[in-house]
């Protein structure tokens, strides 16, 4: 298994409840076929340019480890997620 990290930029609009469902809907799609280590709330950003007519979006930090075919369930699962704007998952080096 490897260890990376998933940056997530949700729709600022979204409320608190919204924005728990979805931490712990891909908590447990990583807890599937991985391992998840913590989940950071960065909080809402100015973002350097505008996403899907979005100047604000809140960033949230997944660490885990999984099998590269996780991967791209994963990156399916964020596009067709209608409150996620932008994401990247990044595979972490040791």
């Amino acid at each position: 298994m490897n260890k990376y990290e998933s940056v997530v930029i949700i729709n600022p609009n979204v409320d608190d409840g919204k924005l728990k469902e979805l931490e712990k809907t891909f908590t447990d799609m990583i807890n599937k076929d991985g391992k998840f280590e913590k989940v950071e709330e960065l909080g809402k950003k100015k973002l350097a340019y505008k996403v899907k007519k979005n100047d604000e979006g809140i960033y949230i930090v997944f660490y885990f480890e999984a099998n590269p075919t996780l991967i791209a369930e994963l990156e399916r699962n964020y596009r067709i997620t209608d409150e996620i704007i932008k994401f990247i998952v990044i595979k972490v080096e040791e």
